[in-house]
């Protein structure tokens, strides 16, 4: 059982919540020269949904922090490769297993190399492969460049969803050993090439041990957490309490007590040494934003419970398929999940925590239908029903 050492410095719930704000982006927002790549790289991972409702998980994230940026220039930011004139292109990024399907930056390849050994070390899907399917989809790639499932052969054999091609089965195997890299999604379709072209040399080769690579990500999950638990920090790159206990004591983040929190917490030391201060965004938040990725942690930390209902039967839904939490000076006050029909951004249900709620609400619901390119806003129902024409009033 970690404990922590009683010389841990000590927060107040406030504090914590502040310095989370900051980690995350939404206070003191980070430079915005650096753009969407500046945010992917604060963060450590982005993470990618199939949902698309205002726009696509991956999109949401960079507008939550920096606002009505265009959504090709975040296409293009992930996505479009740097060149010295005398090499081919090499992305930005690539997308790997993190905290779920997530886009990351191709720095980061080589500390994920402990995932890949682990995936090679196992069988995985209980699918099984003819002699033969792996090494011809490498092939494949290899003599053709950059390909799709579907180039490749086709992704299904033509049952349910799950009932993948062997050519599907085999690249995305080679994907989880690392032999394959997807660094671009084509209509949603993964773009796959090999890590041998892909991924810059200095380092596709650059195999750090199980242990160097841990120490990294729960540096990493530190930082862009600001201050969390055991299970907060782990969570972040889904690694396993046990890989979090073998190199906290190494990772550089520091041991803390926060108010009202019953576990032991570890912060970033920078995070620590300036108080946060500046504006605090206001916007809307996809359900897989990193800032509440972990239920728990965002009731601690907000006293917000917080459920993707996407996977919920219809009537058993309380705020509705795609519920996007409204952050506002630093707190999550309500909820909104949204549609779109022709040029109206529609809010099929609004959930309000607070009468205060109401203009922050439809501050967030006029930019959102802005980048989307909507003219209008349409509330449809409200939890509070005597804040419906207020809503409406501040809608305009």
């Amino acid at each position: 059982m970690t404990t922590v050492p009683p010389a841990a410095a000590e927060l107040s719930a406030d504090e914590a919540r502040r310095i989370a704000l900051r980690a995350q982006g939404f206070l003191d927002a980070p430079d915005r020269r650096g753009g969407v790549r500046g945010v992917l790289r604060h963060l450590g991972a982005v993470q990618l949904d199939t949902i698309s409702v205002l726009a696509r998980s991956h999109e949401l994230i960079p507008y939550a922090r920096l606002g009505a940026v265009g959504r090709k220039t975040v296409e293009d930011a992930y996505w479009t490769g740097a060149s010295d004139g005398a090499s081919p292109a090499r992305p930005h990024a690539f997308e790997y297993w993190s905290h779920a399907a997530c886009i990351l930056p191709v720095e980061e390849w080589p500390h994920f190399a402990f995932r890949r050994r682990a995936y090679r070390a196992r069988p995985h899907w209980y699918h099984d492969l003819p002699d033969g399917a792996y090494d011809a989809v490498v092939k494949q790639l290899r003599a053709e460049g950059p390909l799709t499932a579907t180039e490749l052969g086709g992704a299904k054999n033509g049952g349910e969803w799950w009932d993948w091609s062997e050519s599907k089965v085999a690249v995305e195997r080679a994907l989880m050993y690392g032999e394959v890299v997807c660094t671009e999604r084509r209509g949603w379709k993964r773009v796959y090439d090999l890590a041998e072209r892909a991924i810059p040399n200095e380092v596709l080769h650059d195999e750090l041990d199980d242990r160097e690579c841990l120490r990294r990500l729960v540096r990493l999950a530190g930082q862009a957490l600001g201050v969390g638990t055991r299970a907060d920090i782990a969570d972040y790159h889904r690694l396993k309490g046990e890989q979090f206990d073998a190199v906290v004591a190494d990772s550089g983040l520091v041991p803390v007590r926060v108010e009202g929190w019953d576990k032991a917490a570890w912060a970033d030391p920078e995070a620590l040494a300036s108080e946060p201060r500046g504006r605090h965004r206001t916007t809307l938040l996809s359900p897989f934003d990193s800032l509440i990725w972990e239920r728990a942690r965002t009731e601690r930390i907000f006293g917000f419970t917080h459920r993707l209902e996407a996977y919920v039967p219809k009537t058993k839904r309380v705020h509705g398929y795609f519920a996007m939490p409204l952050l506002s000076g630093g707190k999550l006050l309500g909820r909104v999940d949204p549609a779109r029909e022709g040029t109206t951004l529609v809010a099929r249900q609004v959930s309000l925590d607070t009468p205060k709620a109401v203009r922050p609400m439809a501050q967030a619901l006029r930019e959102a239908a802005e980048w989307v390119g909507c003219d209008s806003v349409r509330v449809e129902r409200v939890d509070r029903p005597e804040l419906m024409a207020p809503l409406v009033a501040a809608l305009g």
